[in-house]
């Protein structure tokens, strides 16, 4: 292999490290642990609940779990959507729709009722542990 061939491999791959890194959009990487909103919005229930909604929606949507206290009770569920897909041409993986099914098998709530464009994890939260 040449020295060129190398170089370039290993710009391509850092390029695509920096920008997709573990599949966490950059917004929410850079984030620090947020914990502390979670309690403060729910005081009521356990970190150990809230930590397992948070990997269901991790799993769904395919994040690493060690990354399910990125995500805030104020971030939309949408706006997480179209930080991996920010073009309308790209096909997704059906984050959504997992998301729904994985809600519905495990709280046993009608996904379909709570969604609207603007629903965000907190809600989407305090909707499954009111049933």
């Amino acid at each position: 292999m040449s020295v060129t061939y190398i170089v370039v491999l290993v710009v391509v791959i850092w390029l695509a490290s920096a920008f997709y890194g573990d599949g966490l959009p950059k917004k929410y990487r850079l984030r620090k642990c947020m914990g502390k909103y979670w309690k403060s919005a729910f005081p009521n229930s356990s970190k150990d609940d809230i930590r397992e909604f948070l990997i269901l929606f991790t799993d769904a949507f395919a994040f690493s779990t060690k990354d399910k206290l990125n995500f805030s009770p104020s971030d939309k569920i949408l706006d997480i959507y179209h930080e991996l897909y920010p073009s309308k041409w790209m096909a997704d993986s059906l984050e959504v729709e997992t998301l729904a099914t994985d809600i519905e098998n495990k709280y046993s709530v009608n996904f379909n009722k709570l969604w609207h464009e603007n629903l965000t994890l907190g809600e989407l939260f305090s909707s499954v542990k009111n049933t």
